[in-house]
């Protein structure tokens, strides 16, 4: 395909892209799910056969997508919603895998091999449409914060199990304890390729003063730490991770202006949309119909597989984590496993597949069909199972809070750049001091209002008694993060003894466990 055929593919596909966002909204169709509808037609109109290329997922798509999501990651919100992410991202990623293998192998007649490729595929959860929903339907904070971070840390878990079965049936033969070895190998080579380039490139950011320069090197840090991952061994996709939540929270912090931020955030989440639009415009055209319709049966035992391995992995998983953090709502255990929508990374691992695997083209189909069933059926469920759940419920007095909050916060940014202009000659005093009083007239009201509200009695706030109690733990929650972070800090320069900070973070823990979910 030449250049000139690419780019007028691409104004097509483009030209589709924004039918689709007007028609969607209209209609009430997920948006990622109408992509996926419309480019159905496209294998049947092109004259030439046009879809997803694996290296182009795996090398420039799959960092786009992972840096973004670690830049807008809040590590202090990570940090509180570990525990049933790691779980579900690495116990509960290789319990599923091992069940749909097991499902397929008996179900399908499929080899070992096969069937362990199939598992690791299926038990990715790619939860693109999930947080499509949320930025239309607020659900709480914390559920928002696993399944970002489930699936952050889940794709990479995907890619280093693809290639440990790979290494199993290229060289024939990998024992259990060569397994474990490769699997820490691999993830914490990852883990340190992102941290030393993420450390290593924010003294550059720092100096930086243009914000397209910035960047710039952000897209190289995020293409570059994939492929050196990639070349030394490791998990690029980790590495890409570690590197994005370093950029996201310490890099950040040293653009001096609230527009060079805006520029570099606007800028990757400009980047994620289009790459996600084409993404799932070619998983439509990739998707031949007639062969998904004469392999329906097998699909569909393939997508009851990795329901049912969805099933068996969040529920006892997350049953079981009330004894060491806080318990999730039955409720939002049915959303993650309603959530387990499947996409992008699953075909491009089934395309990557060996070419001499046996029943290879079988395998792609399977892939194909599931992410199809998935996208459609449970795509276009899941903002009515969300309604369903009662998750998205905001009462006038809440909204009432956070117009107060909000009113707050822009008002104090405000005043913050104000002093940036003042220190750095832009704006004269006297131009400063009138904007600024303009300002902290909405910041006295916001005060003001926000003082009453906090200052009621819990009996005076009769239906808000909850959105009261659950503000002040969101608040609470915070602080003991805050008192946290200093004395794992203070342990880190030897400033206090370990068994002082050990029975204060005890305490600290115990306190965060009484909190309600925010």
């Amino acid at each position: 395909m030449d250049v000139t055929e690419l780019v007028r593919i691409s104004i097509i596909l483009l030209l589709v892209a924004t039918i689709v966002a007007l028609l969607s909204r209209r209609v009430g169709v997920p948006y990622v799910t109408g992509l996926v509808l419309a480019g159905l037609p496209f294998t049947e109109l092109m004259s030439r056969p046009v879809g997803l290329d694996p290296s182009l997922v795996l090398n420039l798509f799959l960092p786009i997508l992972i840096f973004d999501a670690g830049i807008n990651t809040d590590v202090s919100r990570l940090r509180s919603t570990f525990k049933p992410i790691a779980l579900l991202a690495g116990p509960g990623a290789i319990l599923s895998s091992a069940i749909i293998a097991v499902l397929l192998k008996f179900g399908l007649g499929l080899g070992w091999i096969p069937a362990a490729f199939m598992g690791v595929i299926l038990a990715n959860t790619d939860t693109v449409s999930m947080i499509a929903v949320f930025k239309e339907i607020p659900v709480p904070s914390r559920l928002s914060t696993i399944v970002e971070g489930e699936t952050l840390f889940n794709d990479a878990a995907a890619l280093v199990g693809f290639n440990l079965i790979s290494q199993v049936y290229s060289t024939g033969s990998l024992t259990f304890q060569e397994g474990i070895q490769q699997l820490l190998f691999i993830s914490i080579g990852g883990s340190i390729v992102g941290l030393v380039l993420g450390y290593l490139t924010i003294p550059v950011f720092a100096r930086l003063d243009d914000p397209l320069n910035s960047l710039l090197l952000t897209v190289a840090v995020a293409l570059g730490t994939f492929q050196v991952g990639q070349w030394l061994g490791v998990s690029g996709a980790v590495a890409v991770v570690v590197a994005g939540l370093i950029f996201g929270n310490l890099g950040l912090s040293h653009q001096t202006t609230a527009s060079s931020r805006i520029i570099l955030l606007s800028f990757w989440e400009y980047a994620s949309f289009t790459v996600n639009t084409f993404i799932f415009l070619l998983i439509g055209v990739e998707i031949n119909l007639l062969t998904f319709w004469q392999t329906l049966p097998a699909v569909l035992l393939a997508v009851l597989a990795y329901q049912v391995g969805r099933v068996l992995t969040v529920y006892p998983l997350l049953a079981g984590i009330r004894w060491f953090d806080r318990p999730i709502p039955l409720r939002w255990q049915h959303l993650l496993f309603f959530g387990n929508i499947k996409g992008s990374l699953s075909m491009a691992l089934a395309l990557s597949l060996p070419t001499t695997l046996p029943g290879r083209d079988l395998l792609i189909t399977l892939v194909f069909g599931s992410v199809l069933v998935s996208l459609v059926g449970q795509g276009l469920s899941l903002p009515w199972v969300v309604k369903r759940l009662k998750l998205s419920t905001i009462s006038p007095t809440q909204q009432q809070m956070e117009e107060w909050q909000a009113e707050l916060i822009t008002a104090k940014a405000a005043q913050d750049e104000l002093e940036g202009l003042l220190k750095s000659g832009i704006l004269p005093k006297s131009v400063y001091e009138e904007m600024r009083s303009a300002y902290q007239v909405k910041v006295a009201s916001a005060e003001r209002s926000l003082r009453e509200f906090y200052n009621r009695r819990p009996g005076e706030l009769q239906g808000s008694r909850g959105d009261y109690l659950s503000k002040l733990d969101a608040i609470r929650r915070r602080l003991l993060l805050a008192e946290k972070g200093v004395l794992n800090e203070a342990l880190r320069k030897r400033i206090l003894s370990e068994a002082i900070v050990r029975g204060r973070l005890r305490t600290l823990d115990e306190q965060l466990l009484q909190l309600e979910d925010d």
